[in-house]
C-alpha cells in the first residue's frame, strides 16, 4: 500500500499549518445556469434566447488550485497574479475573499489587461444532468506589460521566505501573454537553485520543458513536449522516457498524470540514478467530470510533500483528492479533509 491510514492522517493534520504560494494565471470561472423550459424566441433574430436563472462565479485556472488548497484546509494562501481593472476582476476578487484564507496583496490589477474569464453556459433539461454548451473565453493575447512583470518578480522575491511550498500554474497558451513569462521562469530557477529543498511545483500547458530547478506536474501530452512531440496519447515507454528526461534536466522529481492509470513518478536518488514508479489511481464508479482534476491533483501533491510525504505517498494523495473532485458534475470540484477521510474509508474499509 503506497499510502497508509497513519501516514494519511499525519498529512491531513499538517495541512492547516501550511502557508502555500500560488503564482500564475488567475481566471474567473463563470457558470450560467440555463432553464430550458424558459427558453423563448428572440423577436429580432428568431433564434432561441436562453434564460439564465443563476450565475455562479469561482476562481479558475490558478484559482482552481487555490480553491482546492482552501478546501483541504491550508492555513494561508498567497497568490501572485495580474488581472484586469474590470467587472470580471471585481467578481474574481470577491470570490477569492470569500475563501477567507487568501491574502490578495500580490494580486495586481492593470488597466491594459482583461481579467481572463471562462464563461460556461450550463443547459438544464428535465430528467438530464446539466449539459455545458459552447464556452466563451476572454484571454489576453498581448505580452504582459513590463511594469506588471516587474511587480510579479518583486512579489515573488518578497513572498518566497514566507511559504512552505509554491505552486506555479502557466495556463495561457500564448507565449509571454500570461503571468509566467520567461523572466519570471528565470527568477523561479534562481530561487530553486538557491533553495533546492523548498518545493516549487510547476504545471504548464505548453512550456513544461522550459522550467528549470522546479518539480513539474505534466500530463501525458505535456510530458511528450519534452521530446518535441505533441501527441495526445503516448505509449508507456515513451511517456516514461520523457518523464525521466524532464527529471534529468531539472534534477527534480516529475509527477506525470495519466488519467485512470494514476501518476507516473520519475526521480533520481542521491547517487544520480533515475527511477520511476507508477502510482495507481483510486477506482471511481459512475459519471465523472474531469474539469479541474489536474489542479486538484497539484494541490494534493503539494500539501502532501510540504507535510513530509514521500514522492509515492504524495502521488497517492493527489490521486485520492482527484478521485473526489471528478465525481462533482457541472462544477470545478474540490475536496475537504473530511471528504478525503471518507473516500479513504470507502476504498480501504
Amino acid at each position: 500500500m503506497t499510502l497508509t491510514a497513519g501516514r494519511l492522517e499525519q498529512i491531513l493534520q499538517r495541512i492547516p499549518h501550511l502557508t502555500v504560494g500560488v503564482l500564475g494565471d488567475l481566471f474567473l470561472d463563470r457558470y450560467l445556469d440555463i432553464d430550458a423550459t424558459l427558453t423563448e424566441p428572440s423577436i429580432e433574430t428568431g433564434l432561441d434566447a436562453y434564460q439564465v436563472v443563476r450565475v455562479r462565479s469561482y476562481p479558475g485556472a490558478a484559482g482552481t488550485v487555490i480553491n482546492n488548497l482552501a478546501a483541504l484546509g491550508v492555513g494561508r494562501i498567497l497568490p501572485i497574479a495580474v488581472i484586469g481593472d474590470d467587472g470580471e476582476g471585481c467578481e474574481l476578487r470577491q470570490a477569492l475573499e470569500a475563501l477567507r484564507v487568501v491574502a490578495l496583496e500580490h494580486v495586481f490589477s492593470h488597466h491594459a489587461r482583461r481579467t481572463p474569464t471562462y464563461t460556461k453556459p450550463m443547459l438544464q433539461q428535465a430528467g438530464q444532468p446539466p449539459r455545458e454548451l459552447n464556452r466563451l473565453d476572454i484571454k489576453n493575447r498581448s505580452p504582459l506589460p513590463a511594469g506588471a512583470e516587474d511587480k510579479v518578480i518583486a512579489a515573488l522575491n518578497a513572498m518566497w521566505p514566507q511559504v512552505d511550498a509554491l505552486l506555479v500554474l502557466d495556463q495561457v497558451s500564448e507565449a509571454e501573454c500570461g503571468v509566467v513569462t520567461s523572466r519570471v521562469r528565470h527568477q523561479l530557477a534562481e530561487l530553486g537553485d538557491a533553495n533546492p529543498e523548498k518545493l516549487i511545483l510547476a504545471d504548464s500547458r505548453e512550456r513544461i520543458a522550459h522550467f528549470r530547478s522546479a518539480w513539474t506536474k505534466p500530463n501525458e501530452r505535456e510530458c511528450a513536449l519534452i521530446a518535441g512531440t505533441n501527441r495526445t496519447n503516448c505509449g508507456p515507454f515513451s511517456v516514461e522516457g520523457c518523464a525521466r528526461e524532464l527529471a534529468r534536466r531539472n534534477q527534480r522529481p516529475v509527477f506525470c498524470t495519466r488519467g485512470a492509470e494514476g501518476i507516473l513518478v520519475a526521480s533520481h536518488d542521491p547517487s544520480g540514478a533515475f527511477r520511476t514508479a507508477q502510482v495507481p489511481a483510486y477506482p471511481v464508479a459512475g459519471p465523472i467530470d474531469v474539469v479541474g482534476a489536474g489542479d486538484s491533483t497539484s494541490a494534493g501533491i503539494a500539501c502532501a510533500l510540504a507535510g513530509g510525504a514521500t514522492l509515492e505517498e504524495a502521488a497517492a494523495f493527489g490521486n485520492l483528492v482527484a478521485s473526489i473532485t471528478i465525481q462533482q458534475i457541472g462544477t470545478t470540484g474540490t475536496a475537504t479533509l473530511e471528504q478525503v477521510r471518507r473516500r479513504w474509508r470507502e476504498v480501504h474499509g
